[in-house]
């Protein structure tokens, strides 16, 4: 527990400055909440609510929503964990495990933005503008993660966007050619082939003589 609060530069007296500490802690929680002396427990009530718990329940709501196409309950399960996850955990301590903490935390961030993305797709309408912007930070935070192009595509042609669809595609071409030597995977080079698709059908369409406005 030492190392845990003062993970650098230790106090004069750290098993004092230690004993302070648990003190001011039973103080704010109750005796019960801490027991024990030189092992400390911390017992909370089985109802008390933990945000992180709680973001990552509602995570897993929304995944089970997203496969039953309840695009409106996961996009609302997918906002509870954007919301916490969000948040800076412990900003200002720095520690091992605390660097944990904020990794899954990170996690749980993207996934939520990509819940939120596929369930406005899913929804359509006025919510592909909220599905556009939670592609787009996806792809801004986690650059090399092919999921946020992919859902930004969908959402850009959804809306009719088939051309800035293409070009973010073109976007994680480049990206992955240059850093990595590597190619978009299958699904996002699926997407690819049937917007080029729907893009010549439009091209053709607009050009035969039907569609001629002479």
């Amino acid at each position: 527990m030492i190392t845990a609060i003062w993970p650098g530069k230790q106090p004069a007296n750290p098993s004092g400055a230690l004993r302070t500490q648990l003190s001011r802690l039973r103080s704010a929680l109750g005796t019960d909440a801490l027991a024990g002396r030189d092992t400390v427990e911390l017992r909370l009530p089985v109802d008390t609510w933990i945000d992180t718990e709680a973001a990552e329940v509602a995570i897993k709501l929304a995944d089970a929503n997203i496969r039953d196409e309840d695009w409106k309950s996961a996009w609302a399960q997918a906002h509870i964990t954007l919301n916490i996850s969000g948040r800076p955990f412990l900003s200002g301590f720095e520690a091992v495990w605390v660097d944990e903490v904020r990794g899954e935390l990170s996690e749980l961030e993207l996934r939520a933005r990509e819940v939120i993305a596929r369930s406005g797709i899913g929804l359509g309408g006025s919510e592909l503008a909220g599905a556009e912007r939670s592609a787009r930070a996806l792809v801004r935070i986690a650059p090399f993660r092919e999921s946020g192009y992919l859902l930004l595509m969908q959402a850009l042609a959804a809306s009719g966007n088939t051309a800035e669809a293409l070009w973010t595609y073109e976007q994680l071409r480049r990206l992955l050619t240059d850093e990595l030597g590597a190619a978009p995977s299958g699904d996002v080079q699926a997407l690819h082939r049937k917007l080029l698709g729907m893009s010549s059908t439009d091209k053709a369409r607009t050009g035969s003589p039907e569609s001629d406005p002479r």
